[in-house]
């Protein structure tokens, strides 16, 4: 296959965004780690007048570049519930509906394992996130071996399930909310709003009030990449400028190739350079290890498929059209892939670095079960039903 047809495949940017993050493996576990280190850490400065953001490379890219990923998200989700897969209520109650037997289940297996513990039974939360990136990231590997529909419900619920976890963090593991960064970033919804509503077509406005939102989220102390969400279920979808377009479907073309080429690999190779240095069985059988690891592949699949079941049986919501219980027991799987959101949690839970271990062998065990599993669920759903 050429690079360029290559490039054109459903299936490059999964391939792509997993070799990133072996790369990145290779990297924290060889003499490169230095480099690798020195590049995460990197200190960026941004500054206009007394205004100022001063974080390393990795937070800028957490922050930053995925604001840019969940703007897209945004878009999709808002593209999807208006004129898509979601724009059946029963459709669109499933997403949400899954995310929230995702959230529970397993926040209370980690609370099993922890419950005696003050210190442990911080930690939660770890468990209930969902990694969109990575776990969309398995699933487009599959190329045409899963229905289109089935990659729409793990974005449906992948956002749904990390919006929560934005919001988790903002009321236990968020420490000083500014509320004066938190009103300004509102004024500037508020204003992309009114754009909307006056049939502004123009990109360059939103893109402008785009950036001044992420920076007041930014410093409000809120998880910046909620104002990318937020942008996009503003951003204008059915009114069209002078080329017969709309602005939301024209944004989402343009940010498609740059996430997926460029802003998933990169965050993916910042983030999956987890060290081995330092694992022993005590802290394999840590029960913060065991209760991240069990609520990632055991809890996220029993929560997701327990509430969808419910929710089917009450008739409040069915399955995406074209797809198994097969595939979709694939799918909640996948959503054990917490990844990068289960870390970034775990950093804000814990502050003892000797809890870095165990958090980390939890995410990387819990995640890699759940995405093995998921691909082999999602291959023997495709062969019996071929």
């Amino acid at each position: 296959m050429s690079l360029k047809k290559f490039i054109e495949s459903k299936t490059a940017p999964g391939v792509i965004l997993c070799l990133s993050a072996v790369l990145a493996l290779i990297f924290a576990n060889s003499p490169l780690n230095h480099f690798y280190e020195g590049f995460k850490n990197l200190p960026v400065l941004l500054q206009v007048g007394s205004f100022s953001i001063d974080k390393p490379l990795l937070l800028w890219i957490n922050d930053g570049l995925m604001a840019i990923f969940f703007l897209l998200i945004g878009l999709e989700i808002k593209r999807e519930l208006i004129e898509g897969h979601l724009s059946d209520y029963r459709q669109a109650l499933l997403p949400a509906i899954a995310a929230l037997g995702g959230l529970v289940v397993p926040a209370l297996i980690y609370s099993y394992f922890n419950w005696g513990d003050p210190i442990a039974i911080q930690g939660w939360a770890i468990p209930s996130a969902t990694d969109i990136a990575f776990a969309l990231g398995v699933l487009l590997m599959l190329g045409d071996r899963v229905p289109a529909s089935l990659k729409i419900c793990l974005v449906a619920v992948a956002i749904i399930d990390d919006l929560a976890a934005v919001i988790i963090i903002a009321l236990f593991y968020t420490a000083d909310i500014s509320l004066i960064s938190l009103s300004l970033s509102f004024i500037g919804l508020s204003i992309a709003l009114l754009l909307n509503l006056k049939g502004v077509t123009k990109i360059g406005p939103y893109v402008l009030l785009g950036i001044f939102i992420w920076a007041c989220v930014l410093k409000s102390g809120v998880h910046a990449t909620l104002a990318g969400v937020a942008l996009g279920l503003i951003i204008p979808l059915r009114v069209e400028n002078s080329k017969g377009e709309s602005p939301l479907k024209v944004m989402e073309h343009s940010l498609h190739s740059f996430v997926a080429f460029v802003v998933l690999p990169v965050f993916a190779f910042a983030n999956a350079g987890l060290s081995f240095s330092g694992v022993t069985i005590e802290k394999l059988l840590n029960p913060v290890t065991i209760g991240i690891a069990l609520g990632l592949f055991v809890g996220k699949q029993a929560g997701v498929m327990i509430a969808t079941f419910i929710g089917y049986r009450l008739s409040l919501c069915r399955l995406p059209e074209g797809v198994t219980w097969t595939q979709f027991y694939g799918m909640a799987l996948l959503t054990g892939i917490g990844f990068t959101m289960s870390l970034f949690i775990g950093t804000l839970a814990f502050t003892d670095i000797e809890m870095a271990t165990p958090v980390r062998l939890g995410v990387l065990i819990g995640s890699i079960l759940s995405a093995l599993a998921g691909v082999a669920v999602l291959l023997i759903g495709r062969r019996n039903d071929s």
